[in-house]
């Protein structure tokens, strides 16, 4: 085990701090996984506007998750027993780390939270920026990968659970910080086994989109990425997550990923099997700037064909307004949450099939400021407006 590190100078979380102020790391192996685990990391929080100082130490248990941006790691605090996730990404020194200054604007059940972040530097002089967030013990992925492996099909009322939630995160990071996701997919949706809480997570990809400005079009895993960005259109909206949430339902849904392409346009062609060739019009409406327009003519499948005989018209519905070619047709986060589907929700003292309540579903915060009289309606259940609705 390598020893701690020395107490780092005070440091002001919402200030991109010098290097000087950053917790040192011993690292023998640079920063590979191996070095990692077992790895004590000690920094100091508070100190600011007459706050005390606070040390705090973590004990790094196992790499939860790799990738291109660093690891995270799972990790247990020495002082209260509290486990954590932390995610380390390399830090360039000229700029702030928008994955941190989004999560700090964000606050919301189904969202992961931020419990605080520090920096870190290597013997190399590398910067290292730790998010410590709430530990969740498993992700939709690997719940959908249960019951693939047990030749099974997700429960409904899990399917249920799970989107709704996920779009109520949808919903808030939409209008709230207006926070567009950008890489929506299973592997980026926690679940807790036990209470069937759902939280969006990862937000390296994500970023306030501003109308008129150009964004990268090369964004979002394959399998989950809207038709407009393989079009390479630049100036899209939120509606690129509800398209990935749309593929994330058939997903759970089917067993397995409704548009598997191997390529970008592979992909294209995956989708076009399903939702039919394009129009000119619709092509247009994701990118007006394509003009290569040279696809076979093919027909729509259609979704009822799409899924098993015994899926609910509600579960079909669903699907086929969230999977359009038309951005401006996708129906919003907040709109789905009051979809037909999710009615077995609404039931007063409704239970998991483990015999515990569901997890808070109706406790929205700031997401319906804008939302209509009816709408409003149609997301609270009448037994939760005599409780006093929404705050």
């Amino acid at each position: 085990m390598e020893h701690p590190a020395p107490a780092p100078e005070p440091m002001l979380l919402d200030a991109q701090p010098p290097a000087a102020a950053c917790e040192k790391q011993k690292q023998q192996q640079g920063e590979g996984n191996d070095a990692v685990t077992g790895h004590i990391i000690s920094t100091t929080i508070g100190g600011k506007n007459g706050e005390p100082k606070q040390t705090i130490s973590y004990m790094a248990e196992r790499v939860v998750g790799t990738g291109s941006f660093g690891i995270v790691f799972q990790a247990k605090c020495l002082e209260t027993g509290e486990t954590v996730a932390i995610k380390k990404v390399l830090q360039d020194r000229r700029y702030k780390n928008r994955e941190l200054q989004l999560m700090r604007s964000m606050d919301h059940p189904n969202v992961i939270s931020l419990r605080h972040c520090f920096f870190s530097t290597t013997s190399r002089d590398e910067l290292f920026l730790n998010l410590v967030m709430e530990y969740v013990p498993e992700t939709l992925y690997r719940v959908l990968k249960h019951y693939s492996n047990a030749n099974q099909r997700m429960p409904l009322i899990y399917v249920k659970l799970y989107m709704y939630q996920l779009f109520r995160a949808l919903a808030y990071i939409h209008t709230v910080p207006g926070v567009c996701h950008r890489d929506l997919k299973p592997q980026n949706v926690l679940v807790d086994p036990l209470t069937h809480k759902v939280k969006l997570c990862d937000f390296g990809s994500a970023k306030v989109l501003v109308a008129g400005e150009p964004n990268i079009s090369y964004i979002c895993s394959r399998y989950y990425r809207a038709p407009e960005l393989i079009f390479g259109a630049t100036e899209y909206n939120t509606s690129i997550d509800i398209w990935s949430a749309g593929c994330v339902l058939a997903e759970l849904l089917l067993g397995r990923p409704l548009f598997p392409g191997e390529s970008a346009v592979d992909q294209l062609v995956e989708i076009i099997k399903v939702l039919g060739t394009p129009t000119r019009e619709e092509i247009r409406c994701m990118n007006p700037n394509y003009t290569e327009f040279r696809f076979p003519q093919i027909k729509a499948h259609p979704w009822h064909k799409v899924f098993h005989k015994r899926m609910p018209p509600e579960a079909i519905d669903l699907a086929s307004r969230l999977l359009q070619y038309s951005p401006s047709l996708h129906c919003t986060a907040l709109d789905a949450c009051a979809h037909p589907f999710f009615d077995e929700l609404w039931v007063p003292n409704a239970q998991l099939p483990n015999g515990r309540p569901f997890p808070p579903l109706f406790d929205f915060k700031h997401e319906l400021a804008n939302a209509s009289p009816d709408l409003i309606n149609r997301l609270l259940p009448e037994h939760v407006r005599r409780q006093g609705g929404v705050s």
